[in-house]
């Protein structure tokens, strides 16, 4: 066995099997990345063995077709300290990085790409930094070794729109390499293409986030999957998590005021209406404003009834699985006998 690695099925005191719980479990989803797997696999071993850590690696292969997943099976029956999860097909990053929360089981979680544009020597790092007290440690790829316009540019507008709307005030959004304490993944749900705002949903769950500069190296093998067209997508994603940071538990607050705004807006164009249909004796039914004021009202109505929709939705997701609205640091009490 390898210096550093899992052990698992160690007797304990009382006789009985248990596994040691790694202190860290390094995620990599992985699509269509066969030949940077070897050199990924031998870097993350020989920089957390020769840190003594206890560590676990997991290797979600998202449906590549290029013999990735083969080469993980087979690694996986060979070393001891490789979990391989293969997905059926290809359910893009933020699946395979939920994927990756969910069979690990170290007390901290590093994720990175695996295409070798991470450095895995810097783990120790932000693992250190961890222990300060932090709940999420993101990498900031100061000299990134990427395209300016397919990858920097659109990089550098989302992480602008990102800090600016979410008040997280991170540089580097897209950086995959990030260390997180396991509870606060346990208290996460991933849908969409929502990893790339862990940060954001960190920040909702009132985590301590910091961030550290890293390296960054050239690819070396294949071709970037990542490229301008993805901007949009963080622009719907963005939206999302603006509704989600602060109307979570509170949906009516946004919906019902804007039904109101339209209510109170059609019945004040209603009112002004008949006065000229009454008081001055003018034809009403050719203006344009009756449209718009029927419009105003029916509009203010259903925006209502989605707030009321929403706060039922809302209530029943977080009783139905006895989810609290709030996050628990630590408690702190003197036992008195």
């Amino acid at each position: 066995m390898r210096s550093g690695l899992v052990e698992q099925g160690v007797m304990g005191e009382n006789g009985a099997i248990s596994a040691i719980v790694p202190d860290v479990s390094v995620v990599v989803p992985i699509h269509n990345e066969v030949e940077s797997l070897p050199l990924l696999l031998e870097a993350i071993a020989s920089t957390l063995s020769s840190s003594q850590v206890n560590y676990e690696i997991i290797c979600v292969d998202d449906g590549s077709t290029d013999g990735s997943g083969d080469f993980l099976k087979k690694e996986a029956q060979i070393r001891t300290d490789l979990k391989a999860v293969i997905l059926r097909r290809n359910y893009g990053q933020t699946a395979a990085m939920a994927a990756g929360f969910y069979y690990a089981v170290g007390k901290a979680i590093v994720t990175l790409d695996a295409d070798l544009q991470n450095d895995p020597a810097d783990i120790p790092m932000l693992l250190a930094k961890l222990d300060e007290g932090y709940d999420l440690v993101s990498g900031w790829r100061q000299k990134r070794q990427d395209g300016a316009v397919n990858r920097l540019l659109p990089s550098k507008i989302a992480n602008w729109l990102i800090r600016n709307t979410t008040s997280v005030n991170i540089h580097d959004y897209g950086c995959s390499l990030k260390a997180y304490r396991a509870e606060l993944l346990a208290d996460m749900n991933l849908y969409g293409e929502l990893h790339r705002f862990l940060p954001a949903l960190a920040y909702i769950e009132g985590a301590r986030i910091t961030e550290m500069p890293v390296r960054h190296h050239a690819r070396r093998f294949g071709q970037s999957k990542y490229g301008i067209w993805r901007t949009f997508r963080v622009l719907m994603d963005l939206l999302t998590i603006l509704f989600m940071k602060k109307f979570l538990t509170r949906p009516m607050h946004v919906f019902g005021l804007l039904g109101l705004i339209s209510m109170f807006s059609g019945t004040a164009i209603g009112i002004y209406l008949t006065f000229v249909k009454l008081a001055l004796g003018e034809m009403i039914g050719n203006r344009p404003l009756l449209i718009l004021a029927v419009l105003l009202l029916v509009t203010g109505v259903q925006l209502f009834c989605f707030g009321l929709l929403a706060e039922l939705l809302m209530r029943t997701y977080h009783e139905s699985q006895g989810r609290p609205i709030y996050r628990v640091r630590e408690v702190v009490a003197k036992n008195v006998k």
